[in-house]
């Protein structure tokens, strides 16, 4: 008689990690975001308002008995008064608008090496930029003199404002350059805050292989 090689059961297989077919990478709100900012900057590019700025400038110069140190002093001064309301009194009657108009279109610079004082105008028409900066400049030496007995120095203007050939804002590609720039800082922003997302890998038992018979098989005969 002979006896059938005995059959082994089936050994379960290893268990296997099945992924969706596509998962996003984590990172992709820092593209996202920076893609979106340089749109957006770009857009205000071409649809803002273009602005012009036109600059005149005015010296501190000193009187016989002034130390002529004195003049870079006087002049951080009177930059500070240029864009103050007794100044822009002055001014309003020829660069053509009220005070609190006026305000929001000048600036004053000043450097502490150089007795010097920058005075700014900005509006969307050129010649109305010079004629803001202008105005300003001619209202500050005018201010000047009114006290140059007492302060020992005198206000001169050096240089006339001229209107701009080229809009000093906006500008498109700083502004695409800034917009990318803030998207990815929200984005980056976007991934140190968000929570760390839950594994969404699905475990699925898969049969492994199944062993034959023993590789040594006997035949017992009887």
């Amino acid at each position: 008689m002979t006896e059938s090689p005995e059959q082994q059961p089936a050994v379960p297989g290893r268990l296997r990690r099945l992924r969706p077919a596509f998962v996003p990478p984590r990172w992709w709100p820092l593209p996202a975001c920076a893609l979106l900012g340089a749109a957006c900057g770009f857009s205000y590019g071409m649809l803002a308002t273009p602005q012009y700025a036109s600059t005149g400038y005015v010296m501190v110069t000193a009187g016989k008995d002034t130390d002529p140190a004195a003049t870079l002093g006087y002049a951080q001064s009177y930059g500070r008064l240029a864009t103050s309301d007794t100044t822009l009194a002055y001014a309003k009657g020829a660069a053509g608008e009220p005070v609190r108009e006026l305000r929001t279109h000048v600036r004053s610079e000043t450097s502490p090496d150089s007795p010097m004082i920058a005075v700014t105008g900005t509006s969307a028409d050129r010649d109305r930029a010079s004629d803001i900066a202008n105005a300003v400049t001619e209202a500050l030496v005018v201010a000047g003199g009114h006290v140059s007995k007492d302060t020992g120095v005198k206000l001169i203007k050096f240089s006339h404002a001229v209107p701009p050939t080229d809009p000093a804002s906006p500008s498109t590609p700083l502004g695409t350059a800034v917009g990318a720039s803030a998207g990815g800082l929200a984005g980056a922003l976007v991934l140190l805050v968000r929570p760390r997302p839950a594994r969404r890998d699905v475990t699925a038992q898969v049969p492994g292989p199944s062993h034959g018979g023993s590789a040594d098989e006997r035949e017992l005969v009887r």
